[in-house]
């Protein structure tokens, strides 16, 4: 019997090179997920803080700059800039002028608020009280007096042809600008702005404020008496008025809100 013919067993198969795969990358909301919450919320609230700062800065930088308008705004009404031509008033400017420094500039109301102030603690009228009834009363009397004193002040003005507005000087140094401030407060320019006269119907409507605010303070009352206090109260309001024009712009350079 023919022998049987014996294969020869298959040889072994080549090993398969192993290739190695990446690292996934971590995912990072389960990385968050491992992280400490109260780490995640100091984080944010970090964040949420830093960006409340630089809004809190940008807001107080506008405000500054916004506070310029101080200088010719509800402070101390209309005037004549440094380096600003002078240039005759036309009746319409007098009429915007004269409405905007007795009736539509809040800071008129709150010098008046103040004044009235200072007669609730000096008590003055006597014949008013001391309570809320009587500053109401006190600052309606400023009020009024000063209404009937810028409307004598404007229509002399506006007859005679004067200016009625503050310059602020053309000089420099601390002491020219001071007296050419208490100066002003006494004299101004005539129809030419150029020669300077009398504040004439400035302390005329002061006086005639006074005199006519007689009429509804209790009696007796000196009529005279009450128009040449009025006088001097412009003569020291005025100047007080004209120094803080004059250095206001200083003033907000100092503070930033001017360069």
């Amino acid at each position: 019997m023919p022998a049987l013919a014996q294969t020869a067993p298959a040889p072994p198969a080549a090993p398969q090179p192993q290739t190695s795969e990446p690292n996934p990358s971590p995912d990072p909301k389960k990385k968050e997920d491992t992280e400490n919450p109260a780490e995640i919320a100091a984080e944010k609230t970090k964040e949420m803080t830093l960006e409340a700062a630089q809004a809190t800065r940008k807001l107080g930088e506008r405000a500054l700059v916004k506070a310029r308008d101080w200088e010719a705004g509800w402070v101390t009404g209309i005037f004549v800039e440094k380096g600003q031509a002078r240039v005759p008033l036309t009746f319409d400017q007098r009429r915007t002028l004269y409405l905007q420094q007795t009736l539509t500039t809040p800071g008129a109301y709150m010098k008046r608020m103040f004044a009235a102030g200072i007669d609730q603690v000096r008590g003055v009228p006597s014949q008013w009280d001391d309570g809320w009834s009587g500053y109401t009363e006190r600052f309606a009397s400023r009020e009024g007096q000063f209404i009937a004193a810028n409307t004598l002040a404007a229509a002399g003005n506006a007859a005679l042809k004067y200016e009625p507005r503050y310059d602020q000087c053309a000089c420099s140094g601390f002491l020219r600008r001071t007296r050419h401030s208490i100066a002003r407060n006494f004299l101004t320019y005539d129809r030419g702005e150029q020669q300077l006269r009398p504040q004439w119907a400035l302390y005329g409507g002061a006086f005639g404020g006074g005199l006519i605010s007689t009429a509804w303070k209790p009696h007796p009352c000196n009529g005279f008496a009450e128009g040449g206090r009025a006088m001097l109260g412009q003569a020291g309001y005025g100047v007080l008025l004209n120094l803080f024009i004059e250095f206001a712009g200083d003033i907000n350079r100092r503070v930033g809100a001017r360069r």
